[in-house]
């Protein structure tokens, strides 16, 4: 384990001690590829890295050596293609186990990495090439994806290369593999001028705006130090043991728990390539691989419960986490009931690491985002940006006035506008809302948009949503603000229900009564829209925006027909008659 490498102290006797205390080394010019994975190459060779297996009965286990001659050959091969410090390359390679000889062969070179998901249109495809002037895309064989990069790169002059980690190639690719032994492996390190600095942009991750183009999101080399305290002090990974965060590459939780810190703390990274989320094949895979730690979203707790924990083995099971979006408390405590773990929740955004955590070292408070993290200086304010009273609802702000948080990201790229008003007044604003109790546990409310505000009230979705969860006929919800005349803003309940119940008026009458019973009237839902699934990210999100975007259109398309219908002379004559 390299981690004393990094840190002078391992262990804290509380969570005050760690705050307070927690110090990271910085190395000159860290590079993970070289001072990590090659590290671990020469000192424990044989100490596993990643364990990988996809619904295809295909499996490898990785070592360290493995994966360090792997990127260093890797490595070459793009320099071969063309590829230099500084460039460009889009990485879509889901979960494939490819997608960490490319990451680490890029850090070698000095390449800036920009990972994507696989289920980017042609058109969004575009606007990331411009956008970054991609130079190289990177994808595995599936016609349809590469169909849509296609597309895109006859629009966009910047991107040279395509490459498919496939055994056939497209007209105009290049397959990874039909040359890859020939490269050496060996690539050592670059000095001078081709060296990477501590300060160099290392990876960049796109992040959907709510209003707005996706922001570009760029980390430099020093970000994997970062993470320890994500995977050391949250996720409690086990020196020697096997962790899985359930994220698709394309998303930056990825980073926060299948690679940096998790090595870094001695854990092997597990990984399931899994096409489609299934509930038991999820678990099947969890208990034949012994994995030691987990870490998903609550969307995901909540489907591998619903469909039965206690009929697979999970005994190597040690330590369970969650983050993505507030844990609801019947999926806490029921977890807990089948697996004696309690989760442990925690905060943070593409632009940052773990920003708050429940750390382990005293009962988790459901439904809290915990405490900060080391470093991370927070405060609750008001719309004067003055702060907030305990429990009173507020924006989250991020204190910089003493330095940036380590892993913070250090702006959007190419965008200094975009940079300078998230860092507005000195501080960094995250654009979410919470609360903060008298005992200094911070608590979701939601986006800035997320926000409804009806008749006065600030109603928090995941408030509401809470409430309809107890609802036994619901397996989901979603809850957002619809425009509203009399109210400024109705709430809404989008419910995906339960196997043996069937949507109906009654139903939705019979939700709406339960709220009211449970909560203040006003946060009943006057509208109950019943659904097959809810939209989400790969990674289990739910995309409340999405829903919002789709009954913004539907008021616009319906505002539209009554104006027509008040300007048409029928109409007109009809009315005054």
């Amino acid at each position: 384990m390299l981690l004393n490498k990094f840190l002078s102290r391992t262990d804290y006797e509380s969570y005050e001690d760690l705050y307070k205390n927690f110090k990271i080394t910085i190395p000159d010019n860290f590079n993970f590829a070289y001072d990590v994975v090659d590290e671990y190459a020469k000192t424990e060779p044989k100490r596993e890295a990643l364990v990988w297996c996809d619904d295809d009965d295909e499996s490898h286990i990785f070592t360290f050596k493995d994966l360090s001659l792997a990127s260093q050959r890797t490595a070459n091969f793009l320099v071969e293609q063309g590829i230099q410090k500084g460039d460009r390359v889009m990485l879509i390679l889901r979960r494939r186990y490819e997608f960490w000889f490319f990451l680490l062969a890029l850090h070698r070179i000095g390449a800036i990495a920009i990972p994507a998901t696989n289920m980017l249109a042609a058109e969004d495809l575009e606007y990331r090439f411009k956008a970054a002037d991609v130079k190289m895309v990177v994808t595995y064989d599936e016609p349809a994806l590469q169909k849509e990069v296609d597309k895109a790169k006859s629009k966009c002059a910047s991107v040279e290369k395509l490459v498919t980690v496939g055994q056939t190639a497209r007209q105009n690719w290049v397959s990874f593999y039909d040359d890859y032994e020939i490269y050496p492996a060996k690539f050592p390190r670059p000095e001078g001028d081709a060296a990477t600095h501590n300060d160099d942009i290392m990876i960049v991750y796109f992040t959907s705006g709510t209003s707005s183009n996706p922001k570009m999101v760029a980390h430099t080399f020093t970000y994997p130090l970062g993470h320890i305290v994500t995977a050391k002090y949250w996720q409690h990974v086990v020196d020697g043991g096997r962790h899985l965060t359930v994220a698709e590459t394309g998303w930056a939780k990825a980073l926060w728990g299948k690679i940096y810190g998790q090595w870094i703390a001695g854990s092997a990274v597990f990984t399931y390539d899994m096409k489609v989320f299934i509930p038991g094949k999820l678990l099947e895979k969890m208990s034949e691989y012994k994995v030691t730690t987990f870490c998903a979203p609550p969307t995901v707790y909540r489907y591998i419960l619903q469909h039965g924990i206690g009929r697979y083995d999970l005994s190597s099971l040690k330590y369970c986490t969650t983050a993505g979006e507030a844990l609801n408390l019947d999926i806490y405590n029921r977890f807990y009931e089948q697996t004696g773990i309690r989760m442990q929740e925690g905060y943070g955004q593409t632009e940052l690491t773990l920003t708050t955590g429940n750390f382990g070292f005293s009962e988790p408070r459901p439904g809290s985002m915990g405490k900060p993290s080391p470093g991370y200086r927070m405060e609750i304010v008001n719309a004067e940006g003055n702060p907030c009273a305990d429990d009173e609802v507020g924006e989250l702000i991020i204190k910089i006035d003493q330095g940036k948080p380590f892993g913070m990201f250090g702006g959007y790229y190419r965008d200094q506008e975009r940079t300078e008003r998230v860092f507005e007044g000195g501080v960094y604003h995250t654009g979410d809302t919470a609360t903060r109790d008298k005992d200094g546990y911070y608590w979701f409310v939601g986006r800035n948009d997320d926000l409804i505000k009806s008749s006065g009230y600030r109603i928090s979705p995941f408030e509401v949503e809470e409430v309809i969860h107890k609802h036994p006929a619901v397996l989901e919800v979603a809850v957002t603000g619809v425009e509203d005349k009399d109210r400024g803003q109705a709430v809404k309940a989008t419910i995906v229900l339960q196997k043996g119940y069937e949507a109906s008026k009654d139903l939705a009458k019979e939700i709406q009564l339960f709220t009211k019973k449970v909560a203040a009237s006003y946060k009943s839902p006057r509208i109950i829209d019943f659904v097959t699934e809810l939209p989400k990210t790969i990674s289990g999100k739910i995309r409340r925006a999405t829903i919002r975007d789709k009954d913004a259109e539907a008021q616009n398309a319906e505002n539209a027909e009554s104006a027509e219908a008040t300007t048409s002379p029928e109409t007109n004559s009809e009315q005054e008659g």
